[in-house]
């Protein structure tokens, strides 16, 4: 097709979908009917119906601006993003393979802290053996050693976890972040597919995509075995949200809804004679054994169950009598800021006797001396990007900065090293997206997702397209797991 649809579009030399000639490549060739079929007026009205569609169920995600929240429509580009079984296969193995290194991790740093008083030594088996620096791990300032008790005796600390994925300009992959919290964005999946089946089911002719409802029961299972040892028969799991006022707020009711499961607050947790707690729905009050949590470990505090105590101290007791699993455990932060992330791949050589599946940007936390004189009069080469802990979440590519900003970024990294990490920029393929009524190129995001079940770890067969759409927020494509 390299007429029509493709005329004009400026394909660059690394587009995951369209060659440089303005053809579909041989991994979207599966579309190549249907997009003929539907022309460029055709994709515009199919755009149109989305917006309608996703505005009718309320698809949004939320920002805090200036104390301010606002909700904004999550846009669906009418172009799907194609994943075939070869590459998909090395994504899914590459990151089950990060989530059991990391949920080694957790367990190591975290069981430190409930060494014994008298033990010689109290650090991590990862610090003792010298292949991380202790104050990495030991002084995080993500660690949060309140979070010990926030776990049952051998629970894995993340059972959810979603790493982010770039397609690189040579047609490889790269691991960009990890996230072992709260992982936002299987709801956005599920709410894709059904959005673009309804509005464009011409696109499904071809064949089936793969089913990302498939991962509801692998997540469902992944509950389940969250709950704790005394829980006995099938558990009683809820979805767990701080409210309107959460940025994803949308996704946690639709979760809540295809698991089947309810959906509480703070508000509804109450206190059970035998230290578990029970939830409110409609009315009535019933055990509840394992919470899925959908907000952060700063909002744990924030809130007050119907009792008057705060949520993370109500949660904690119930974990602590044995009678509550929670997911994800708090206190994971320790294992997926951008510093931890420099180091994910000697914890898989450590932890697991592995080399890496996927590769990830060479990334120098500056607090290491010897780092941050590798870098100093770099740093127009480089992405640097501020430890979360310290407040920080943007990043600032040097590449693009005048002297003036270079200047004052050189400045900032000198004056506290300790709370920067700088990064190579990755070079990034392309996707073809629909912007003002014409395909244009733009980079996008890949969120994998995984779970602790069954003793090991699987990836979901369900992933997560973010693609800059010119919004607010970043929009989503829908993405097909081929067969």
């Amino acid at each position: 097709m390299s007429g029509g649809l493709l005329a004009g579009y400026p394909a660059p030399t690394a587009d995951e979908a369209v060659t440089p000639d303005g053809r579909l490549s041989p991994d979207y060739a599966v579309l190549e009917p249907a997009l003929a079929d539907l022309g460029a007026e055709g994709l515009g009205a199919a755009a149109r119906s989305l917006a309608e569609l996703r505005a009718t169920r309320g698809v949004a995600l939320g920002t805090w601006t200036d104390g301010r929240h606002e909700r904004h429509p999550v846009p669906l580009d009418p172009l799907p993003r194609l994943l075939p079984a070869a590459q998909w296969r090395l994504l899914a193995a590459g990151v089950e393979q990060r989530h059991r290194a990391l949920c080694a991790f957790l367990a190591d740093a975290y069981r430190a802290a409930g060494r014994r008083r008298g033990d010689v030594d109290r650090a991590p088996e990862i610090v003792r053996a010298g292949v991380l620096p202790e104050w990495a791990v030991v002084h995080n300032p993500a660690r949060d050693p309140g979070a010990i008790g926030q776990a049952w005796p051998g629970q894995p600390r993340a059972t959810v976890a979603a790493a982010d994925l770039v397609r690189t300009a040579d047609g490889g992959w790269a691991v960009t972040a990890d996230d072992l919290r709260a992982p936002t964005g299987l709801g956005f999946a599920l709410e894709d597919r059904l959005a673009l089946r309804a509005a464009v089911p011409g696109l499904f002719a071809g064949g089936a995509p793969g089913d990302p409802g498939a991962a509801l029961a692998l997540l469902r299972q992944a509950l389940d075995e969250a709950a704790p040892p005394a829980c006995t028969g099938t558990p009683e799991v809820a979805v767990l949200s701080a409210g309107e006022t959460d940025t994803s707020s949308f996704e946690h009711a639709v979760l809540a809804e295809a698991l089947g499961v309810p959906l509480v607050r703070a508000a509804d947790l109450w206190p059970r004679a035998d230290g578990g707690l029970e939830i409110a729905v409609d009315g009535r009050r019933r055990p509840v054994d394992v919470l899925y949590r959908r907000f952060g470990d700063g909002g744990l505090g924030a809130y007050r169950t119907p009792v008057g105590l705060a949520l993370d101290v109500q949660l904690t007791e119930a974990v602590r009598a044995g009678r509550l699993g929670l997911v994800n455990v708090p206190g994971n932060g320790v294992a997926d800021d951008v510093a931890t992330f420099a180091w994910v791949p000697a914890m898989i050589g450590f932890y697991l006797g592995e080399q890496p599946l996927l590769p990830s940007p060479r990334t120098w936390v500056l607090a290491d001396p010897a780092a941050l004189a590798e870098v100093r009069g770099r740093l127009q080469q480089l992405v640097v990007e501020e430890v979360a802990a310290y407040g920080g979440q943007s990043a600032v590519d040097g590449r693009t900065c005048g002297a003036a900003a270079l200047t004052r970024l050189a400045a900032a990294v000198d004056a506290a090293p300790h709370r920067f990490v700088a990064r190579e920029p990755v070079e990034e393929a392309t996707l073809p997206a629909l912007v003002d009524g014409a395909l244009h190129p733009r980079r996008a995001r890949l969120r994998v997702f995984s779970v602790v079940t069954g003793g090991g770890i699987r990836a979901l067969p369900a992933a997560w397209t973010r693609v800059e759409l010119g919004g607010p927020v970043p929009g989503s494509k829908d993405t097909w797991l081929l067969p």
